[in-house]
């Protein structure tokens, strides 16, 4: 229901604000300011995406919680989709999620409302789980592949290892 009422609203919102706008200032300064914030917007979350990688790749390397930056960089990139989409309102929410601690702001509203499950990471935790074609099959198992590298010589007679005939 409130998707519904979002994409129901956002434009009349936005095609109120541009009439508004529009009469104010004209046309011409109108769409220059659309399409000005757009490459203002586009520039910033190139820059802001490059930030907040380096902070995932931080965490992955420090073994630490990603939640926080993958979420960021979520947000950065919802921040760029509005920025892309032409209107005032969209802009002004897509500048708004930018602001790191706006973007800090959300993400601990929407920590606060979700629940994880289950999460476990680093050695152990893949113990437990079944995939298809693994039910019943110990977990020490490794499969692999041989080939013969030798050049041309054929054993004539079987490994001492073997019990065959001589």
């Amino acid at each position: 229901m409130y998707l519904f009422l979002a994409f129901l609203m956002v434009p009349i919102i936005e095609i109120a604000l541009f009439i508004q706008v529009g009469s104010a200032i004209g046309l011409w300064p109108t769409l220059a300011i659309v399409v000005l914030t757009a490459v203002l917007g586009t520039w910033l979350v190139k820059t802001q995406g490059r930030m907040a990688m380096v902070q995932l790749r931080s965490s992955f390397q420090q073994l630490s919680d990603p939640a926080e930056p993958l979420a960021h960089g979520a947000m950065i990139l919802f921040a760029g989709a509005l920025l892309l989409t032409p209107g005032f309102f969209t802009d002004a929410a897509g500048f708004a999620l930018l602001v790191p601690p706006v973007r800090l702001a959300v993400y601990r509203f929407l920590r606060a409302r979700v629940t994880v499950a289950h999460f476990q990471m680093g050695p152990g935790s893949m113990q437990g789980r079944n995939y298809p074609g693994t039910a019943g099959q110990p977990e020490d198992v490794i499969d692999g592949d041989y080939e013969d590298v030798t050049p041309g010589r054929r054993p004539t007679r079987p490994s001492a290892w073997v019990d065959g005939p001589r």
